[in-house]
């Protein structure tokens, strides 16, 4: 997985259907664009460092 800032990240629910969870990637901290990732949820404004599992997936800027 790679990202670029502005990408949005989105985490799928693993507990029953509406528990999507997405965010802008803000900070990427690897030059070559792998995790980790500092990511702002939509959903409360926070800010946090993710490692993203195999239930992520990057969608890039401008999509």
């Amino acid at each position: 997985m790679r990202a670029t800032v502005g990408d949005r990240l989105i985490v799928e629910g693993t507990y029953g259907a509406g528990n999507q969870r997405k965010g802008i990637v803000v900070g990427v901290e690897h030059a070559d664009g792998t995790p980790p990732y500092r990511v702002r949820w939509l959903d409360d404004g926070r800010e946090s460092l993710v490692f993203p599992g195999p239930d992520a997936r990057i969608v890039p800027r401008g999509r």
